[in-house]
């Protein structure tokens, strides 16, 4: 399908694959989409800029990439942040369309429903949109889609109306009149109110008037002020609603300045805002923020997850303003054809946004319509890569699903060192754009966002699991089901269940051919890890191993910590669990673990524990797993007590040796043991014999991190105990 990325400054449209339908969605095939000139156009701006300059506007990604250059070294910082440039980005927010299909949950639309779309994370200039449920409304009457498809503007404009509490009879100024001020004239009008609105541009103000603004102020007019004054009666606006977007600060102390005593302002633009006490403190004026099209914007539980607030306690959610901005269109209470300056095919969105570069927005909105599909003319989840070469001669063919940072700036690169051994096939995404655009910088031979596409294709040897950790455990088992070698990202299950259909599958394997599993616990391929190994063999006595891992803090709602990742404990420190089981070769047959109880909700149980275990060869290994710590100390540390000698492990940059002849090893960068792990997964696939990690110790190194998590959930009656 067609869609609208911004590159380096341009506006362009790529191939790219469909999305597929999830739980909670719906997959809307678009009739026409909104281009909102303010934001979209500021963000090709931004995108022309150099690497250097965005850097110094955004010192955080310096810091972070000073980071990653220090942990993983020049060659893969570079491939991501090349990738990450080469990507560009979707855009759009606001659009309506037929709905194809639905996704598992969605019970009150159906295909063939008539829909409007918001979300700046969904809702694209692209053939085909996947969008979450509490952002899709229903089209009403004989409303025609090309005006529903401003849904979100004015869902933003509503919004802005509501947080001012206008009233009948009241007078509002609106501040700038582009298309939020367009629309929001339009529905101060509808609720009754006396407007006053102004603009740089005469234009504007005139196609206002048109629509019913009351007056109009135009820099050329005089004072701005004096007006308000005199249309007020000397009494001063009852409220200002600010839509223009201009860095200045001048915006804003106009805006007090207009307002009456006790009046007040409301941003639902973007401009400077280093307030001057004197301009509100007299008048005590109040000040709001307008967010967006409204209450449930940038909640993940509402946008993503579907859970809406009860209309008895949050009566306008962003869906319901939506839905009521439909309404009004409807109705023909707001209008907004008068607004729409042109309408252009998908094929020519960038002479589109060319054409708005030259800053002739009068009307001010501009519509992109897309081609619609029936039957066996939708678009393809598939998109092959005409620059890829074939496969060389017995090359593991391998394909990536699940292209995040982690995959992109690690597994990629590395895969790219070993072209002697791999061959990457595919890479599946859930976003068409960024499976499309890894394809192309890692040379796949196509892109999709179906993974039955690369199951199904008997071109592809192997898959490389990277998902979400809740995803991992069943696509492991399609993947072998369907006869591929996997490597999956750890964790391998998030459950026991989980787990035992996994191992089911090994149990019930017959023929010649069983595929192969390796669960990315990377930390025991890096040649520090061997060393020790090395080390502790011929031991006379059983093992003390302690690991400290400073993990550093994680807010509680990033998607580690939810059913997608399934928390640290399952999602990291499984990693330390597989290097004890390495080490001492052993089955476990204690496990204890207790969590701290925080006294606030800032940190997790689950990411501040200690967990014990004792072994059948009778070591003793011990994780102090905390986010309490500074990001300023060494991430881990692991020490191994054995025989007269002392072990310790720093960060997988330097191995120390006390107590013996044997030398320690040091480098540069961390050496985690990734490329070593994809070697060692190549060979056992080309030359067969032993695993890389026995299946016991992939099943053990899980079951131990479900136990530790049992005894360290908040639900959990007891602290510790046998496993």
């Amino acid at each position: 399908m067609k869609q609208v990325l911004i590159k380096q400054g341009k506006a362009v449209v790529e191939e790219v694959p469909a999305p597929q339908p999830e739980p909670g969605t719906v997959l809307v095939q678009v009739n026409y989409s909104c281009i909102s000139i303010g934001t979209e156009m500021s963000g090709i701006k931004v995108s022309a800029l150099p690497l250097w300059k965005r850097v110094l506007q955004q010192p955080e990604y310096l810091k972070r990439g000073l980071q990653m250059l220090a942990t993983q070294g020049l060659a893969r910082t570079r491939s991501l942040v090349e990738g990450k440039l080469s990507t560009g980005h979707p855009t759009g927010y606001s659009a309506a369309g037929i709905v194809l299909e639905t996704g598992e949950g969605i019970e009150d639309l159906r295909p063939g429903d008539r829909v409007a779309c918001g979300g700046a994370q969904c809702a694209h200039h692209a053939e085909v949109i996947r969008v979450p449920r509490n952002l899709v409304v229903p089209v009403p009457g004989n409303l025609n889609l090309a005006a529903a498809s401003t849904v979100t503007l004015g869902a933003i404009a509503l919004q802005g109306v509501r947080r001012a509490k206008a009233t009948l009879g009241e007078t509002f100024v609106v501040i700038g009149l582009g298309v939020l001020g367009q629309l929001t004239v339009q529905l101060l009008k509808v609720n009754g109110c006396r407007v006053i609105g102004t603009d740089l541009n005469q234009g504007r103000i005139h196609l206002a008037q048109n629509l019913g603004l009351d007056a109009g102020i135009h820099p050329d007019d005089g004072s701005d002020l004096e007006h308000v004054g005199r249309l007020t009666g000397g009494i001063g606006a009852d409220g200002v609603i600010i839509t223009a977007a201009t860095p200045s600060d001048a915006v804003v102390s106009t805006a007090f300045q207009m307002c009456r005593k006790k009046g007040r302002v409301v941003l639902v633009g973007d401009v400077g805002l280093n307030l001057n006490r004197a301009d509100f403190y007299e008048k005590e004026l109040d000040f709001f923020i307008s967010c967006s099209y409204g209450p449930g914007r940038y909640d993940n539980n509402y946008e993503e997850k579907g859970l809406d607030y009860p209309v008895a306690y949050v009566r306008w959610t962003e869906n319901r303003n939506m839905a009521e901005f439909l309404r009004l269109l409807d109705e023909g209470k707001v209008k907004v054809s008068p607004l729409i300056a042109a309408t252009y095919p998908i094929d020519e969105a960038t002479t589109a946004y060319e054409k708005l570069k030259e800053g002739n927005d009068i009307p001010p909105v501009v519509l992109l319509s897309y081609p619609q599909h029936t039957g066996t003319a939708a678009p393809s989840p598939l998109v092959i890569n005409p620059a890829a070469q074939p496969a060389g001669p017995d090359r593991i063919r391998i394909a990536l699903v699940g292209a995040g940072s982690f995959a992109k700036g690690t597994h990629l690169p590395t895969l790219q060192a070993l072209s002697d051994r791999f061959h990457l096939q595919a890479v599946v995404s859930r976003t068409g754009h960024n499976a499309t655009a890894t394809a192309r910088q890692f040379g796949a031979n196509y892109a999709t966002t179906d993974y039955r596409q690369v199951l199904e294709d008997p071109a592809v040897d192997a898959v490389l699991i990277a998902t979400r950790h809740n995803l991992h455990a069943s696509m492991v088992l399609e993947a072998l089901k369907a006869g591929k070698h996997v490597l999956v990202e750890k964790p391998l299950a998030l459950t026991q269940e989980e787990l035992d259909m996994i191992e089911a599958f090994y149990a019930s394997a017959c023929g010649d051919f069983t595929p192969l599993l390796l669960t990315g616990f990377n930390r025991r391929f890096s040649r520090y890890a061997r060393r020790i190994y090395e080390l502790v063999q011929g031991r006379s006595n059983p093992m003390i191993l302690n690991y400290r891992m400073n993990a550093g803090y994680i807010p509680p709602d990033h998607w580690v910590h939810t059913e997608e990742g399934g928390g640290r404990n399952r999602g990291e420190a499984c990693h330390i669990y597989d290097l004890f089981t390495y080490f001492t070769g052993s089955k476990v047959v204690k496990v204890n673990a207790q969590a701290i109880m925080p006294d606030t909700e800032y940190y997790k149980r689950n990411d501040n524990f200690v967990a014990n275990m004792t072994f059948t060869d009778g070591s003793v290994a011990t994780l102090t797993y905390t986010a309490l710590g500074s990001g300023e100390y060494p991430k881990e540390q692991l020490e191994v007590f054995v025989d007269g000698r002392v072990l310790v492990l720093n960060d997988y940059k330097r191995l120390e040796v006390f107590g013996a002849r044997g030398k320690g090893i040091s480098s540069m960068i961390m050496e985690k043991g990734q490329r070593d792990e994809l070697e060692a997964f190549a060979r056992a696939i080309q030359q067969g014999g032993d695993w890389p990690i026995p299946l016991w110790q992939q099943v053990q190194a899980t079951k131990i991190s479900l136990e530790v998590e049992r005894k360290i959930s908040p639900y959990s009656t007891s602290s510790g105990g046998n496993s």
